[in-house]
């Protein structure tokens, strides 16, 4: 047992080397803050700010991994898809697409299976990240006659995560620039391009307002030749624009009822493009 100097209260060992670690870490501190010549102010201590990340222009264009292993999972599905070269119908978007295996499974098996579908949607993925899987694989040997295309609800919904930012306009660039991949990659394939379906409880929606103004752009890339384009909006709000939880349950992933509303607006042209 140790005792205090100046109270001679007995300190334990452990209680002295904490005490003593603590003076070691304030002594710089402490010396640093000297006393001031008298008849002067104390010096103001300021700590600079870390310098914000500086704008990407070209972040939605620019491919970016997912380090992921389901991610990295799931991408290698796709290239083992493409490698044989069957699928007929291409679904390719984030986790809203990759939700026909889960709460669109039912949707899936009765309208997409018998065309020879395959799903290539990975959860959270943006413009950038369809960008590098298809720079790295999928679709290689794989000649669909028709792609349904929806991407950029992520590139909207990641703003201000760990400074990402990432405007419409960028979005509409990465959505375009896919559009052109899917084609250098599979000539004579259909694009068909969804608009970025609607999100948030209501038209105030922040997230909402971008993804709109992004499918106001990428709506002008239909040609009606190779691409052509749908925005399903209407069919998932009420009349007043609300988003209910029975279609959306966290108002941006549909229900079972979302992908039976998804599948039953697009059926129609789906098959008219794969001249089914």
């Amino acid at each position: 047992m140790k005792y205090d100097l100046v109270a001679r209260i007995p300190v334990s060992e452990s209680t002295m080397k904490s005490i003593l670690a603590l003076l070691i870490c304030t002594a710089p501190v402490a010396l640093a803050q000297q006393a001031p010549t008298p008849g002067t102010s104390p010096a103001k201590t300021t700590v600079a700010a870390a310098p914000a990340p500086a704008p990407n222009p070209k972040v939605a264009v620019t491919p970016v991994e997912r380090p992921e292993p389901g991610c990295q999972a799931r991408h290698a599905r796709f290239n083992e898809i493409s490698s044989k070269g069957e699928a007929t119908l291409v679904f390719l978007g984030d986790s809203i697409t990759q939700g026909w295996e889960g709460a669109g499974k039912a949707a899936w098996e009765k309208h997409w299976a018998p065309l020879g579908a395959a799903n290539f949607g990975i959860g959270g993925d943006r413009t950038e990240h369809v960008l590098w899987r298809l720079q790295n694989g999928n679709f290689d040997g794989l000649k669909p006659k028709l792609v349904v295309l929806m991407i950029g609800t992520n590139n909207t919904g990641h703003q201000n995560r760990n400074g990402y930012s990432c405007s419409a306009e960028q979005t509409a660039d990465g959505v375009k620039t896919i559009i052109a991949k899917v084609q250098e990659k599979c000539p004579g394939t259909k694009v068909l391009l969804l608009g970025i379906f609607p999100r948030g409880a209501d038209s105030n929606d922040a997230y909402r307002k971008q993804n709109t103004a992004t499918n106001s752009l990428i709506k002008t890339y239909a040609d009606d030749k190779s691409i052509f384009y749908m925005d399903l909006s209407e069919k998932f709000l009420q009349s007043d624009g609300t988003l209910t939880q029975e279609i959306m349950p966290d108002r941006l992933h549909l229900s079972a009822k979302g992908y039976e509303i998804w599948a039953d607006a697009i059926d129609g042209k789906v098959k008219e493009l794969m001249g089914s």
